[in-house]
């Protein structure tokens, strides 16, 4: 029988945990599967785990990877996949029980271009950092409350990468895994934003999320910050950017001065505003930084904010609601 889900899983030395994932896969609650997995260039004994699993499912299949890293793999999987609704799993992580129920039931009948996408937890045999606590709260209160899944894409990737399911041809529209920019993940994220997908959400905790210091959004230099920026700037230019709007950046920090920078170097300008005191009056890159009271002025405006201080974002997102209610704003958190 044809299997209905595909499950694209890169590999690469994850020999310690891979057991524990591929036993959440093979005891999920829907069982008309099939599981890619593309070894990439594993120097510990994954491999060997992998073809352990395979001869006793047949289901599971083992590939190596026709390039290398991340992208090259799912690559490879997805040309070797067969389901029509396609799936991602991480080989160190864990599958909740009804991870392919709950999402394949949210868009198994959906004609139109739609993204499942459930709830995460991160877990850790150390002590668990604060900031992946927190991310994974934001990820999950995303399409909850009045706002909608994609409002704050420029703040962080807002579907992680494997909790969703979409069908193969809806995936395929997109380009699927054809883009080599990195992160792959949240360059696939904004590529369902500026398509339209509708994001249909389960409240069920779908995946679970291993943090260790080898993990590779650690280690790898794909994932580094300044990569995030760059992805972000790409899709705000060439899909989010109106040219007969006026643009201001709001905060002066270093992302601030890289966006301004960014911006420079396509040729786009824009009013610079911030509400320290200090900065006011300064010429920087070739436009003096005004008082953040300037947006007042503008009418059908852009904004981007960057700032750091969690209470100075509250205080200019309660300024620019409010603002918004008398002219019309589009703002865009990089933070």
């Amino acid at each position: 029988m044809k299997p209905v889900i595909s499950i694209l899983m890169p590999a690469k030395n994850a020999a310690k945990y891979l057991e524990e994932c591929l036993d959440s896969i093979v005891n999920q609650s829907v069982q008309n599967w099939e599981l890619l997995v593309v070894d990439d260039h594993s120097t510990d004994n994954t491999i060997e785990i992998l073809n352990e699993y395979r001869d006793r499912d047949p289901r599971v299949s083992v590939w190596k990877n026709e390039g290398k890293g991340i992208i090259d793999a799912l690559r490879t999987a997805f040309r070797k996949a067969s389901g029509n609704f396609i799936t991602r799993m991480d080989a160190d992580d864990i599958m909740s029980m009804h991870k392919l129920r709950n999402l394949f039931e949210l868009v198994k009948e959906v004609t139109h271009p739609c993204v499942a996408v459930g709830k995460v937890e991160y877990f850790s045999e150390g002590i668990l950092g604060d900031g992946f606590k927190q991310y994974a709260e934001w990820l999950n209160g995303l399409g909850e409350n009045h706002v909608k899944h994609f409002d704050e894409i420029f703040k962080e990737c807002v579907i992680p990468s494997p909790a969703w399911m979409c069908s193969r041809d809806h995936l395929q529209m997109i380009g699927a895994f054809d883009e080599s920019r990195y992160p792959e993940d949240y360059d696939l994220c904004f590529r369902f934003c500026v398509h339209n997908f509708e994001v249909r959400k389960t409240k069920d905790l779908v995946h679970h999320w291993r943090d260790y210091p080898e993990r590779t959004s650690r280690n790898d230099e794909h994932y580094k910050d300044h990569r995030f920026l760059d992805l972000k700037m790409y899709y705000f230019i060439n899909h989010f950017k109106a040219n007969d709007r006026p643009l201001v950046i709001w905060g002066t920090g270093k992302t601030a001065k890289k966006i301004a920078l960014s911006l420079n170097e396509n040729g786009i300008t824009y009013h610079w505003v911030t509400d320290n005191s200090k900065k006011i009056g300064h010429n920087i890159y070739g436009t003096i930084v005004e008082h953040f009271s300037k947006v007042k002025e503008l009418n059908d405006a852009q904004v981007i904010v960057r700032v750091a201080n969690k209470e100075e974002q509250q205080q200019i997102k309660d300024f620019l609601e409010k603002l918004k209610l008398e002219k019309k704003l589009d703002v865009y958190y990089f933070c």
